[in-house]
């Protein structure tokens, strides 16, 4: 039976969270409304009733055996990857589908699956941040890009978390049915048709807690007392551990693994994060409280570092 580009096939999963599972049906559902007809075509692991994260238990129409008539397979969010690993029967239908020219993608978690069927090996992709180190070493074949909100390798597709599931799904329909039918499924669930930045926007940093009695502590005690000070550098932070320039850099990389330079500039952008969030500083301001001279000489070292000029951060998180 040949592949149907209009049939999207969803793999849904044991204990997978229900927003991953639903994003996929959305989005190629209300595409149907106004644009390409679309069939979404949901596919259990497993026969019988699954349980979503939530406990709620969701039934799967289709057998596993309707892939082989899609034209894009989806694997939305999936169970933590430390976890048992997917059925057989689904990595073989993963690989027959793409052997068969299916584009085939994997939303969050997901990602893991396409690896463990061998479909990720030589290709780029990504996940949900908190899991790009666990795919980069488990599967040393994915070149695993870690500061994505979804990557487009072809016939491969992979996304980071949840809500970067809608913009995969998005971007999925814009390439293959054009910018009209995008923009109206976003219009309708009142999101980014497409956002900017990737996933560094959404990741945290804490502000680690200095070691109590030690030199490299008591100079990021120090640093962190006085981000706001633009005269604080580097040699200042050696003065205050009491160290030669050259002997502090060495100690500094050891303690945190790196260096002081790239640590100073680091704190300095989250206090700017945490000050576009909770203040109505405007940019130049925010910038002077954080160390730098002006808004001009924060935002390259905040779109370094958050993926997004400071302004698009504040639009997107400042709290009402």
């Amino acid at each position: 039976m040949p592949r149907n580009p209009r049939t999207v096939g969803v793999v849904l999963g044991d204990d997978a969270p229900m927003l991953e599972i639903a994003v996929p049906a959305r989005v190629f559902e209300l595409a149907a409304r106004g644009g390409p007809a679309f069939e979404v075509v949901a596919v259990p692991e497993r026969p019988g009733p699954l349980t979503t994260s939530a406990g709620i238990q969701v039934s799967a129409p289709h057998p596993l055996t309707a892939l082989d008539r899609v034209g894009m397979v989806i694997v939305p969010g999936w169970r933590d990857p430390a976890r048992e690993p997917a059925a057989p029967p689904v990595l073989e239908a993963l690989r027959a589908a793409h052997a068969d020219g299916a584009t085939v993608v994997g939303l969050c978690l997901g990602a893991f699956v396409l690896a463990e069927a061998g479909l990720l090996d030589g290709r780029r992709a990504t996940t949900h941040w908190r899991y790009t180190a666990a795919l980069a070493a488990g599967y040393p074949g994915v070149t695993v890009v870690d500061d994505a909100l979804y990557v487009d390798d072809g016939t491969i597709v992979t996304s980071a978390g949840s809500t970067a599931g809608i913009d995969a799904c998005l971007y999925l329909l814009r390439r293959e049915h054009g910018a009209a039918a995008a923009n109206a499924v976003a219009r309708t669930l009142v999101v980014a048709p497409q956002r900017t930045g990737g996933q560094a926007q959404f990741i945290e940093r804490p502000v680690p807690e200095p070691p109590v009695g030690d030199a490299i502590g008591d100079a990021v005690a120090y640093a962190l007392e006085h981000l706001d000070d633009p005269r604080l550098d580097v040699d200042r932070l050696a003065a205050a551990a009491h160290m030669s320039r050259r002997t502090f850099d060495r100690r500094f990389r050891q303690s945190t693994g790196e260096s002081p330079l790239r640590w100073l500039l680091t704190q300095r952008v989250l206090r700017a994060q945490h000050l576009l969030e909770c203040t109505d500083l405007d940019v130049d301001a925010v910038a002077r409280r954080s160390g730098f001279s002006d808004g001009v000489a924060l935002r390259p070292h905040f779109r370094r570092l958050v993926g997004v000029p400071p302004q698009a951060y504040r639009n997107a998180f400042r709290a009402s």
